[in-house]
């Protein structure tokens, strides 16, 4: 089962998990560009890495299974299908943020637009 982490509890989720990991944690962005450059959030605690949902699986070396990663979409369900993606191909420990970048605005920063 995926962890869901809504955005308010993002930091909490990523203190917790990152104490004994090396590098920052990352919040996967796995959004379409023209999305990253209608909303996108700043980084704080993590490092922002953009990889359409349909570019994971010949991208996945970038990403360092043993680094917590939080998914990002919209809305959060290609989000929670790219976390499981990402958990059935050992990465560990992984979430998604569960109402996307939507909740993100409502929840953390209405000034990241809405759409």
């Amino acid at each position: 089962m995926i962890v869901q982490v809504r955005p308010a509890d993002l930091a909490a989720w990523l203190q917790s998990v990152a104490s004994d990991a090396a590098a920052l944690p990352v919040v996967l962005d796995v959004r379409e560009p023209w999305e990253l450059q209608t909303a996108s959030v700043q980084p704080a605690g993590f490092r922002l890495v953009p990889i359409p949902m349909g570019d994971v699986p010949a991208r996945l070396s970038e990403l360092d299974p043993d680094t917590p990663i939080a998914c990002l979409c919209h809305h959060g369900a290609r989000s929670l299908r790219v976390a499981a993606f990402l958990a059935q191909n050992g990465f560990d420990p992984v979430a998604n943020i569960h109402g996307g970048i939507e909740a993100w605005s409502g929840e953390l920063d209405p000034a990241v637009p809405r759409y």
